[in-house]
């Protein structure tokens, strides 16, 4: 998992790629290709 500033770039990784808030915090999670995965902050 990557953390970023900015989840902006990590989105246009993958098409299937969708910005989720869990527990506060912003995650990238992509149910197709799992590796694409980011944590802002």
């Amino acid at each position: 998992m990557k953390v970023a500033n900015s989840l902006r770039s990590l989105k246009q990784r993958h098409r299937d790629c969708q910005v989720v808030r869990r527990k506060g915090r912003v995650y990238v999670i992509n149910k197709t290709q799992k590796r694409y995965k980011a944590r802002q902050g």
